[in-house]
């Protein structure tokens, strides 16, 4: 039974009226956008979707031959969640194709962005044991997508490892690079005659950081000293042997492409002073150069990240906690993008944290950069600690990365917002996120004047997300979806929020026209 609720919101004068209204509010200071609201369309080709991720929103976490992942461990053990909420149900996306198409459809975009759960086809991980209900369930939804005009656009790992990998080492045994490599072929082979876009690995830098240096996510390693360089290390190595599977074997005939998605924050430096502009360097190059240089630049990690850990571990007589690619390694990673996939959410201001005078400093992934954060206080605040709406900050994003790429093509995978208190409300407050509209009107604006005015290739934006949903360490409290999900109902009904017609508009529109 299809279980979608639409509410007609308003009049189509009152939400011109609504439009008219942000339009005025991006044009002022404090919602960050340095030059005004401008008007315009994106480009006739340009991509529009929205995205999701398996453990997130599918729930059926042992149904159907399945195997366990990493987050089916981690958030069974008491305390490792808010709430300690479970992704065993989430969404129930599992049993509801035709509903989440409907929501996809309505919408009007083109593509739709989801995750493969690795331990759903592959239950222990390696291809030597398929699940074939698990690959039924994928081809359904790709099927059931293309038949609706939309066309999926694949990520291969989005966080859920499969348990029994997990078991021998995870992304710490270098095997793994090889067993995604050949997970990764698998699904080439079952589903790629119908996917366009492919997308290796989501945000390494988190999986590495925050599974293997903070252990706020699953598996819950705490190992800031050399965690995060460890598995990120095997992370890259694992998305360059899938990348070249792809271009050797199924490039020609598919006719597909293949990234990597890095992910960052925009960190502006909080004064002019020169050491305070290093400092902000140093962030994006940890945070997004860390994954994106190999890739984009010369098969290597930026200098800065090299010289800077050696040289805090040659003054404690250790040696680098970074690893380093052999030179077969490096022409292997070098190239292995076909497109810049980005993640992109808030800003910081990064300053110079001078800690060369302070005793028995634990050198790891964040003292490693010298750098403290903190943002202004007229911003307007999401939910979560770290997500504001900045909407200039995506500008200056994309533009860093035209110069500091080569000017890729660039597609941005995820951009969205979770509202202060969103999680505390129900219907029919829950679906009136002005908020949200807001941020996504200035994030997509900022977006057009990069395209526009700074001759950025920016061939697509997913907006994030598609659905309220299970949002890792944090559970459900934080809500990013344009859809309202009802977790107290075991239907899971659905319900468009403001945001989902404003979203709607602007990709009927292909951005903001004069009229």
């Amino acid at each position: 039974m299809i279980t979608i609720t639409f509410i007609k919101f308003t009049s189509l004068f009152q939400l011109i009226a609504v439009f008219l209204e942000l339009d005025a509010t991006m044009s002022s200071p404090t919602a960050g956008a340095e030059e005004g609201f401008i008007h315009g369309k994106f480009p006739k080709d340009f991509i529009w979707g929205a995205a999701t991720a398996a453990y997130q929103i599918e729930g059926a976490w042992n149904e159907d031959g399945k195997g366990p992942s990493i987050w089916d461990t981690f958030s069974h053990i008491e305390g490792k969640i808010h709430n300690n909420d479970t992704g065993d149900v989430a969404c129930d996306s599992y049993h509801k194709i035709e509903e989440d198409v409907s929501l996809l459809k309505n919408l009007g975009v083109g593509y739709y962005r989801f995750s493969i759960s690795w331990s759903r086809v592959l239950p222990q991980g390696t291809a030597d044991k398929v699940n074939l209900l698990g690959v039924k369930y994928y081809n359904r939804l790709i099927d059931t997508l293309l038949a609706n005009g939309i066309k999926p656009a694949v990520t291969l790992y989005h966080f859920d490892l499969p348990q029994a990998l997990q078991d021998i080492g995870g992304w710490y045994n270098p095997e793994i690079s090889d067993i995604f490599n050949d997970y990764a072929q698998f699904c080439f082979k079952e589903f790629g005659d119908r996917v366009e876009i492919w997308l290796t690995i989501n945000e390494p830098h988190e999986e590495a950081l925050d599974a293997y240096g903070l252990g706020a996510f699953a598996p819950g390693i705490k190992d800031m000293a050399s965690g995060p360089y460890q598995a990120g290390h095997n992370m890259l190595l694992a998305h360059a042997k899938a990348w070249h599977t792809y271009n050797k074997e199924f490039r020609q005939k598919q006719k597909g492409k293949v990234s990597i998605v890095v992910n960052a924050q925009w960190f502006e430096p909080k004064t002019d002073k020169e050491e305070d502009i290093k400092a902000a360097d140093r962030g994006m190059q940890w945070f997004l150069g860390w994954m994106a240089h190999p890739v984009f630049v010369n098969g290597d990690y930026p200098e800065i990240m090299k010289e800077r850990i050696l040289e805090k571990n040659k003054a404690q007589g250790l040696t680098s906690r970074l690893p380093s690619f052999t030179s077969e390694q490096k022409r292997l990673l070098k190239g292995t993008a076909d497109f810049l996939a980005l993640n992109f959410y808030s800003v910081s201001f990064a300053e110079y944290h001078d800690l060369s005078k302070e005793e028995n400093v634990t050198w790891g992934y964040f003292t490693d950069q010298e750098m403290k954060t903190s943002r202004d206080p007229t911003w307007l605040k999401g939910d979560p600690s770290w997500l504001y709406c900045v909407p200039w900050g995506m500008r200056k994003m994309l533009v860093w990365l035209k110069e500091q790429y080569n000017d890729p093509e660039i597609i941005v995978t995820e951009n969205g917002f979770s509202a202060h208190g969103e999680h505390d409300l129900e219907l029919p407050a829950a679906i009136q996120d002005r908020d949200r509209v807001t941020y996504l009107r200035g994030y997509i604006n900022e977006a057009l004047k990069a395209v526009k005015l700074d001759g950025v290739k920016l061939k697509g934006y997913f907006v994030w997300s598609l659905l309220d949903n299970f949002e890792w360490d944090d559970g459900y409290r934080f809500r990013f979806g344009i859809h309202h999900v009802n977790f107290n109902d075991p239907n899971r009904p659905r319900t468009p929020k403001l945001s989902a017609e404003v979203y709607r508009t602007i990709v009927q529109d292909n951005g903001f026209p004069d009229e």
